[in-house]
Formats: C-alpha cells, sequence, structure tokens
C-alpha cells in the first residue's frame, strides 16, 4: 500500500471478499475431491462440479481483480515509464488508471445488463443442476462492481495526484519498484532474518 490512505481505505473490503473467495476455492476443491473418489470408487457422480467450476472461476477472479488493484498487483509493463520525467509518469500512471477505471465499469455495467436479462427471462443453465443464471452473474456481477468501485476512486485520487503531487502518484499508483515486489513477496525481514 506504500502510505496510500485511499489504498488503506479500501484494502480491508477487497481482503474480506479475497479471503471469502478462497474458501470458496477450498470448498470446491473438496467437492471436486468427493466427485473424484466417488466416481472412482463407486461409479457415481456428483453432476455438476464442472459448471460450479465455470462460476467459481468467474466470480472468484472478479473478485481478485479489485484486491489485486487495491493491493498494486496487476501487471505492469515499466520498460519506459522510468525514464519519464516525474510529471510525465505522473500523467502515464494517471492515465493507466483511468483505463482500469472505464474498464471494469464497462465490465461491471454488461455484467450487470447479463445478469438482468437473466433475472427477467428466468433462464436456468442446460445443465442437470438447472441453476438459475442470474446467482452466479450477480456474484460476478458483485465482483466486478467491487472492482469498477475501487478503480474509479483510485483513477480520481491518481489524477488529483498527478496535478498537486506528482511524486505521490508515480509512488502509490505507478507500477512497484523492485524492492516493493520483493517485500511483498517475501514479507518483511526482521534485523536480516525471516
Amino acid at each position: 500500500m506504500n502510505g496510500n490512505p485511499v489504498a488503506r481505505a479500501v484494502t480491508p473490503a477487497t481482503r474480506l471478499f479475497a479471503i471469502l473467495c478462497g474458501w470458496w476455492l477450498l470448498g470446491y476443491s473438496l467437492l471436486v475431491c468427493v466427485d473424484i473418489v466417488a466416481r472412482r470408487f463407486f461409479a457415481f457422480s456428483l453432476q455438476g462440479t464442472d459448471e460450479i467450476g465455470g462460476y467459481t472461476l468467474a466470480v472468484v477472479s472478479a473478485f481478485g481483480f479489485a484486491h489485486a488493484l487495491a493491493t498494486r498487483r496487476h501487471t505492469r509493463i515499466d520498460l519506459f515509464i522510468n525514464a519519464l520525467p516525474p510529471r510525465l509518469r505522473a500523467l502515464a500512471n494517471a492515465t493507466a488508471a483511468i483505463t482500469i477505471a472505464i474498464l471494469a465499469s464497462f465490465a461491471a455495467s454488461r455484467g450487470f445488463a447479463e445478469a438482468s436479462d437473466s433475472w427477467m427471462f428466468n433462464a436456468v443453465s442446460t445443465s442437470p443442476l438447472q441453476t438459475p443464471i442470474w446467482l452466479p452473474q450477480g456474484l460476478w456481477v458483485a465482483g466486478f462492481s467491487l472492482f469498477a468501485i475501487v478503480a474509479v476512486v483510485f483513477a480520481l485520487h491518481a489524477v488529483w495526484l498527478a496535478i498537486v503531487a506528482p511524486a505521490r502518484a508515480n509512488a502509490w499508483y505507478g507500477p512497484p519498484t523492485v524492492a516493493e515486489e520483493i517485500a511483498a513477496e517475501g514479507g518483511p525481514m526482521i534485523e536480516g532474518k525471516r
């Protein structure tokens, strides 16, 4: 988070959803294990684990995008940006934040339109589960909506900082430095030991 007050404000919410998604993945993994054992030893299938897996991928990814953004984990190509003057670099970082906000908002709005259509037409999956499609789509839209909210707030903050404090815009909205990436992956170092 590198001192960013906006990131500090939104990260608890995105972290909570990331943890919930982690529990969902654990539960889904157990379901798949039960299905594998049932098929192998009892010639029985739970029917629908692959369908649930598709829903899981969509929902967990959507919520994961928000947490990745809040914790600066999205991939950024920084080949040339560090060679730019600070003000121009701040403008590039603000432009990147705006682009992500536009993409996230578009995904959330289109997802909402799809979920609304599914609700209106009472659409169900063509699988044995006959899942009402609006259920997984609603969760998927919730994830994209969280992503859009975080992205829009970040974009507004990045633009403001690019105008008034380019150094902070670069530190908080630019690609993480190598030292920041190492610290994020390896955790804090205490007296040279972990």
